[in-house]
């Protein structure tokens, strides 16, 4: 172990070192995140009813690539002291959870309110304000509760929540759609036969009211796409949904390392990039950094990879700070722990933590890539 920690030490004397003007702005944040479906478990313990994925991965097993669900994940329902006091070991100024509306919410409405789903957020919440970690409530993160997708309640709920083309009206100075994806949408919805855009125009009073309503941009970051326009070729929806629409094509570089999954391409400057693009198109807006992360298909708890990851993208984050001056003010490692992660199931390791999923009692360890970690938090 103390060749691991002076191992470490360098990695961190390198990523602040010569190039990189010393350490991080005073205030800047670092934190780590999990998310409810992913890591709680308890699917129906007490009066929690049934979210859109306890359904899915119930009734389509054959849809997630090990055939295994959330139903247990991480049992971090019942092992919450366990995930606090590694946030704390990790030195962590914030931790990212979100909620489950099926654990408060039975009902998918607030007639009825369960006393156990809330105790069990409140005392997650104290014991974090105890050690001085900072909740960070994701309000939504999948799981919607299967009573309001019967309802047909879902598709509205997932248009209110996109992000990306919906970044425009609240940050931007004018408000609105971006006027050049206005132009290609309605161009297109015109070749297809629509008498007018399928994008709906703001008007000037839902301008007004949008423009400017918000506390931060939060930004998720873990990989890059090219992008060019199409030449004759059909342009597909993924993994751009409203690629069709804009007639580009979306692909990687060959050079990217890929890591171990069919999306995950390896570009740290792009995040850079996207940073400085942030504070281009709105100005000096706060940007928190929701998620970043790296996966691992093995167990090995010697993780150089993830470390490379973080490490780089760190380096990225501190150029666009200080050449750029853009105002980044967090970052979010995901995930803490390996979860659930959706189809990928439990192959897709994206945790500082391992998570033992074939021991009941779903012990912890952490990789090196937790030590690297709680070394930046340390230092900053």
């Amino acid at each position: 172990m103390r060749s691991n920690n002076v191992y470490i030490q360098y990695i961190y004397s390198a990523l602040l070192g010569v190039g990189f003007c010393r350490k991080f702005p005073p205030g800047f944040k670092f934190g780590a995140a999990t998310a409810a479906y992913q890591v709680e478990g308890a699917w129906n313990v007490s009066d929690k009813s049934a979210s859109i994925w306890d359904t899915f991965v119930h009734t389509r097993p054959e849809i997630i690539a090990d055939r295994s669900n959330g139903d247990v994940a991480c049992d971090s329902y019942n092992q919450w002291m366990k995930d606090v006091e590694i946030a704390s070991e990790l030195g962590l100024d914030f931790y990212r959870f979100s909620l489950s509306w099926p654990r408060i919410l039975p009902n998918g409405f607030a007639n009825k309110i369960s006393e156990d789903g809330v105790k069990f957020y409140s005392n997650l919440i104290d014991a974090l304000l105890e050690r001085g970690i900072e909740p960070v409530v994701t309000i939504y993160h999948w799981d919607l509760p299967q009573n309001l997708q019967d309802l047909g309640e879902a598709a509205e709920l997932a248009l209110q929540l996109m992000g990306g083309l919906y970044s425009h009206p609240i940050f931007s100075k004018k408000g609105g759609w971006p006027e050049q994806i206005e132009r290609l949408v309605a161009e297109k919805s015109k070749q297809e036969g629509f008498s007018k855009s399928r994008l709906p125009e703001f008007t000037k009073e839902e301008k007004k009211i949008v423009r400017g309503t918000y506390d931060f941009f939060g930004l998720n970051y873990y990989t890059s796409r090219t992008a060019r326009r199409a030449r004759g070729e059909v342009v597909g929806p993924w993994p751009l949904s409203g690629a069709p629409d804009i007639d580009v094509i979306i692909s990687v570089r060959p050079e990217w390392p890929q890591a171990g999954t069919s999306w995950l391409y390896v570009y740290p400057e792009g995040f850079r990039k996207l940073i400085s693009w942030l504070k281009k198109q709105y100005g000096n807006v706060e940007i928190f950094i929701t998620e970043n992360g790296f996966l691992t298909s093995g167990e090995d708890l010697e993780d150089q990879a993830r470390i490379d990851y973080h490490k780089e993208h760190l380096e990225q984050v501190l150029l666009a700070i200080q050449e750029d001056k853009a105002n980044v003010v967090a970052y979010t490692a995901w995930s803490m722990l390996d979860n659930f992660e959706w189809s990928d199931g439990y192959r897709s390791k994206f945790g500082l933590y391992e998570v033992d999923f074939n021991d009941p009692a779903r012990v912890r360890r952490p990789r090196a890539s937790a030590q690297f970690y709680k070394e930046i938090v340390q230092a900053k």
